[in-house]
């Protein structure tokens, strides 16, 4: 099947159109996988520190047991917060809460999407001793 003469290239030029959609589709989908999974990792690192927090009352602990749950975020001890900084026995609140809230800086690969870097949050709270 022959095409007529005027119709040579069109293929060329819509892809050349419909290409940089794409590829900033792709690299959208990208970034935001990754985002997602930080988030998931930096909540989850979170949980496993104030389980620690709130049965062994001890904040060093807890932070060792963030920091090593999140492992592939290379977490420093700056970026995670534990309340109450005490410790549980020196809670004066009435429902005795413990929380661990890690913030982590989270910066684009492709640099391409016009987004600037942000912050994550996870963050975990349980009752102090159970």
């Amino acid at each position: 099947m022959l095409t007529p003469s005027r119709d040579r290239g069109a293929a060329a030029v819509e892809f050349a159109l419909v290409l940089p959609i794409l590829l900033l589709l792709i690299l959208g989908i990208f970034e935001f996988g990754r985002a997602y999974h930080v988030q998931t990792t930096l909540s989850n690192a979170a949980r496993d520190g104030v389980r620690v927090m709130a049965l062994q009352d001890n904040s060093v602990a807890a932070i060792a047991a963030a920091e090593a749950s999140a492992s592939p975020l290379d977490l420093a001890d700056a970026d995670i917060t534990v309340t109450p900084a005490g410790g549980c026995s020196s809670a004066l609140t009435g429902a005795g809460l413990a929380s661990v809230t890690i913030e982590y800086p989270f910066s684009l690969v492709s640099g391409f999407l016009p987004v600037d870097d942000f912050t994550l949050t996870g963050k975990g709270t349980m009752r102090c001793f159970g």
